[in-house]
């Protein structure tokens, strides 16, 4: 759907190009674009292999269990059928964690684990756990408390203030957070009452 979506969408730029005679235009900006992507990229990279390099190093040496332990309250409330010894737990702790330092690259891999063994544990499944659609909420709308590749393009971009956006964020991203765990807490209760009454 998505490849549909974005087909589409260059399908109309180009025949607009033509249409209005800006063909030259959309050359432009497409050879311009593409050059800083590249830029942004290379700008990018360094502190991504960091953090990244990081969270492996945190992971081998068994600080994903230091993290396990201190995210457990969270973890059992949001999550309560997810052994707190499992590895989907490690995973989601490690996923959370990666998303509060604003490492959006870093965290996929642990979102992609922790989502694996929430599946083991659902028996593989085709149904989405209650926990499985919680732990997506949570990933989509997390809070960053250090938004690492957003501090990197504002700094790339010339930003007067780098981190004068942090507080406006920390207060957006709680709000979204709190309110799509609710949202989804809500839903679990209406879920569990209609099975009862099958």
């Amino acid at each position: 759907m998505l490849n549909f979506i974005w087909g589409f969408i260059v399908a109309i730029s180009v025949i607009s190009a033509f249409v209005t005679g800006r063909v030259k235009e959309l050359s432009n900006s497409i050879i311009n674009s593409t050059s800083d992507s590249i830029s942004l990229i290379i700008s990018i990279i360094g502190m991504m292999a960091l953090w990244t390099g990081l969270m492996q190093i945190a992971e081998k040496s068994g600080l994903t269990n230091i993290l396990s332990k201190l995210f457990s309250p969270i973890t059992k409330f949001l999550f309560p059928d997810v052994p707190s010894n499992s590895n989907a737990n490690k995973s989601i702790c490690m996923n959370i964690t990666a998303n509060l330092l604003g490492l959006g690259n870093a965290a996929t891999p642990f979102g992609i684990q922790a989502m694996k063994e929430l599946k083991k544990l659902n028996n593989n499944s085709n149904y989405a756990t209650n926990s499985m659609i919680m732990f997506v909420v949570i990933n989509t709308a997390s809070i960053q408390i250090i938004p690492t590749t957003l501090i990197i393009l504002r700094q790339k971009y010339n930003s007067g203030n780098t981190f004068e956006i942090l507080p406006y964020l920390w207060i957006v991203s709680s709000i979204v957070l709190v309110s799509g765990v609710i949202i989804t807490k809500i839903f679990e209760k209406i879920g569990e009452k209609h099975n009862k009454h099958k």
